[in-house]
């Protein structure tokens, strides 16, 4: 290099990325996830289904405290007797109408703290546990239900006809009232187990439209 020469040298501005000034941003959208939205045809179905649901439990509960009472309050004392024997026919004669009332008594119970699951239901259609829970009870209350109403219509059949290969005699001729609400609460009891039915395939079919 020679004495007066100047060399000049341009030295270009460092770009500083982690700074402040010379970061960049991203222009990417950020995407947002979308939120199921449920049909508003399902939704009013399955709160149809839910207010149904408690109507029928309604039913259900006075169709079995209405059976329980019956049977429970059945008896007949005839106006003659003699001196040894007084003529009388009552429910807790028979172990059959005894189980009758008990399980009658235990379905009416059970309905009775099924109806606040019910209203759950009925405030949020679309929660599944709450329905399914129901669905095994219901399923449970009908196994008792109906095993109480066939017992005791065995028993009021033969009452009302009696056998004749065992010689047994029909009672209802003499016992015609006490008949009459035995029969009554078997009805009721039957009645029972019709709106169970209804309450199970309203519960799955709920279930159903929400898969």
């Amino acid at each position: 290099m020679r004495n007066g020469e100047s060399t000049a040298i341009d030295v270009a501005p460092e770009t500083n990325n982690s700074g402040p000034i010379g970061k960049k941003k991203s222009t990417t959208p950020l995407l947002a996830t979308p939120v199921p939205v449920p049909d508003r045809g399902t939704h009013r179905m399955k709160r149809g289904l839910a207010i149904f649901d408690f109507v029928l439990r309604i039913g259900a509960l006075a169709s079995a405290l209405a059976a329980a009472a019956a049977m429970g309050t059945s008896g007949q004392t005839l106006p003659f007797f003699t001196q040894f024997f007084q003529f009388e026919a009552s429910y807790d004669d028979l172990p059959t109408f005894q189980f009758f009332v008990v399980a009658m008594g235990i379905v009416a119970g059970y309905v009775v703290l099924s109806i606040p699951f019910s209203i759950v239901c009925i405030v949020r259609p679309h929660a599944a546990g709450p329905r399914l829970l129901l669905l095994i009870l219901d399923a449970v209350a009908l196994t008792l239900n109906t095993a109480a109403a066939g017992a005791a219509a065995a028993v009021v059949s033969l009452a009302h006809s009696g056998n004749s290969s065992t010689n047994w005699l029909s009672i209802c001729n003499q016992f015609g009232d006490f008949c009459q609400q035995a029969s009554g609460a078997v009805v009721g009891s039957f009645a029972a187990v019709l709106l169970f039915l209804l309450l199970i395939l309203f519960s799955a079919l709920s279930l159903k439209s929400s898969h």
